[in-house]
């Protein structure tokens, strides 16, 4: 992998009920490119070899928001990339923490 990114979806919304169905569908969206992800409490992290692909895929998040009838989206957006080498991977990062 040479790039990740993090991003934190939060849509304008009346209330929580809301704010879960708008960014269940912007992981619906981040499930459907088929890229390695990780779905934690504040922000879902894509893994890809392609910056521009994760990049194309940060604003198609904040478009999938609106379409879902979010009328305003705010994103929080972390990004590793190192296009000549590898990045730390969600696996190496993360699975020592989970139960099995």
């Amino acid at each position: 992998m040479q790039a990740s990114v993090a991003i934190q979806v939060l849509p304008a919304v009346e209330n929580d009920d809301e704010l879960i169905r708008v960014v269940d569908e912007v992981i619906d969206y981040i499930k459907s490119t088929g890229l390695n992800y990780y779905v934690g409490p504040f922000e879902t992290t894509i893994e890809g070899e392609s910056y521009d692909q994760l990049m194309d895929i940060v604003k198609e998040c904040q478009h999938v928001a609106i379409k879902a009838g979010a009328p305003k989206v705010s994103a929080y957006i972390k990004v590793v990339y190192e296009p000549e080498g590898e990045i730390l991977t969600i696996d190496k990062k993360v699975t020592k923490h989970h139960k099995q």
